[in-house]
């Protein structure tokens, strides 16, 4: 376990460095270059805007923070329960997974205004239509993990008698987690996505709402600011989905899966 965690933090250390010398390249790029800062703010440039602005950047950030987190809640809840019963049975896997696939491949965009229509233009349009946005893999990886089970395993768990519960906890659940939480990573930034698609259209707070404001203004850096606030929200949110990983592979004593940055 502390192998798989040093690992991890080698990897993220490695991670941080690639990120620093991007940093240090693009301020270099946008110094050396004739290139105006109201095109492409240099990294300091975007430091500075955020030490100018914190009480705004605080405030919005927090909005679209906290219709994040809830999105993505109810998009887990709205995919690991259809995604339960789907795993059940083959026959209700064919009839409702056209269906399920039809929402996924129309634009999204294209059905914001009916979100608006429907639920008018405050967080909850903006809720819903992350929900909508991000549902879908955690659908998938439910529905694929449990029904993945290895047969020899069930057969096994009848044949010791086990419960239904018991069948569940430790055979199941432990096949069907690696795919789960892949999808839950996904939805982890799909759902920031949405939100901030719904705050382009309809909000008057949140970070989506400040690209927006300060676009129009021209202020790139406040831009970037704003951008750079949005990225640290979805690593957080990202960051939990992986502790959970981290705690599933310590519950069942498996060895920490590999993630992106393995």
């Amino acid at each position: 376990m502390r192998a798989a965690l040093g690992s991890a933090l080698g990897s993220a250390a490695t991670s941080l460095l690639a990120v620093a010398a991007m940093v240090a390249a693009w301020e270099g790029l946008v110094r050396g270059l004739p290139v105006s800062p109201d095109l492409l703010a240099p990294p300091s440039a975007v430091l500075e805007a955020l030490l100018r602005h914190p009480d705004i950047l605080l405030e919005h950030g927090l909005a679209t923070a906290r219709e994040t987190a809830l999105g993505f809640v109810l998009a887990c809840l709205a995919g690991v329960v259809p995604g339960a019963l789907l795993s059940t049975s083959a026959l209700l896997r064919r009839v409702a997974m056209p269906w399920v696939l039809a929402l996924q491949i129309v634009p999204k965009m294209a059905l914001a205004p009916l979100f608006v229509v429907w639920l008018g233009v405050g967080a909850p349009c903006r809720m819903a239509f992350a929900v909508f946005i991000a549902f879908f893999p955690v659908l998938i990886g439910t529905t694929a993990g449990l029904a993945g089970t290895d047969s020899g395993a069930l057969r096994l768990c009848r044949v010791l008698g086990a419960s239904w519960w018991q069948t569940v906890l430790w055979v199941r659940l432990p096949y069907a987690v690696p795919q789960l939480l892949a999808g839950m990573k996904t939805a982890a930034t799909m759902a920031l996505l949405g939100v901030v698609i719904g705050e382009f259209v309809t909000a008057q707070q949140g970070l989506g709402y400040v690209v927006m404001f300060a676009a129009s203004l021209g202020e790139t850096a406040l831009v970037l600011a704003a951008i750079v606030l949005l990225c640290g929200i979805g690593l957080v949110l990202y960051g939990a989905v992986l502790l959970a990983e981290l705690g599933f592979a310590r519950w069942y004593g498996a060895p920490m899966p590999a993630g992106e940055f393995g």
